[in-house]
């Protein structure tokens, strides 16, 4: 899978996660779990971690169980019982480890990739806190846009600092433009949006543009879901300290 092909899964990725988020929760939930499983799915070969089999199991887990423990949890703070999704997971990637019939070669690296992953697959819940904001389906809407946006700029023809500042230029006025007119939100939140979705693809797209195949389509699908699913936490934050 190509550079240009990766833009495009991620860009149809956010576009998707704007959709669920505008017909309400049960389908934003529906979309940041599949987002999660997307992740586990090609994280040990994205990572080329020895053990794919149990790193996905350990990943899916930790990521579906994050989404529905969100989804689930009534009031305010609704990632008041993401810790606890944590801890129990990076508890059953020892437990993954230890189960290992081996040798356990590079047993450091396949921990640390398997906890990565984890991280990575529990921050797709932040879309549902996100959609329980002030601001609700428009906070995540203007942000699954910009990520969008800022996808496809990623894939033009040009590199180093040129791409990076277009990403990251068209991104904030694909934000600023979808706040201004998303109920709930204003210029400024939208604008803050695009800030985070255009730096978070640009710096993505610089880690992976030197690996054109990424070990492979499963590893590739993984990195094209990567900033979607960071992108759920952040806007979450952006959420909070801009929009209240």
């Amino acid at each position: 899978m190509d550079l240009s092909t990766r833009a495009v899964v991620t860009a149809c990725l956010a576009a998707a996660v704007a959709v669920a988020a505008f017909f309400g929760q049960l389908p934003l939930t529906v979309a940041a779990g599949a987002l999660a499983l997307a992740v586990a799915v090609g994280w040990p070969r994205l990572l080329d971690i020895p053990v794919h089999g149990g790193t996905r199991i350990v990943i899916a887990i930790a990521g579906v169980g994050a989404v529905a423990a969100t989804a689930a949890t009534p009031g305010e703070p609704a990632l008041r019982h993401l810790p606890v999704v944590l801890a129990l997971s990076i508890v059953l990637a020892f437990v993954a480890e230890l189960l290992r019939r081996d040798g356990r070669p590079r047993l450091t690296e396949s921990l640390i990739g398997t906890v990565s992953g984890i991280v990575v697959a529990t921050s797709c819940a932040g879309w549902i806190a996100t959609g329980r904001t002030d601001a609700g389906a428009s906070l995540v809407v203007t942000c699954a846009v910009a990520l969008a946006v800022a996808s496809a700029a990623s894939a033009l023809p040009v590199g180093g600092w040129v791409n990076a500042g277009l990403t990251l230029g068209l991104a904030v006025a694909a934000g600023g433009a979808v706040g201004y007119v998303m109920p709930g939100l204003d210029l400024l939140s939208g604008v803050w949006s695009g800030v985070v979705a255009g730096m978070l693809v640009a710096s993505l797209h610089a880690l992976f543009d030197r690996l054109p195949e990424l070990r492979g389509r499963l590893g590739a699908f993984s990195a094209t879901a990567l900033p979607v699913a960071v992108g759920g936490t952040l806007i979450f934050v952006v959420g909070r300290v801009i929009v209240g």
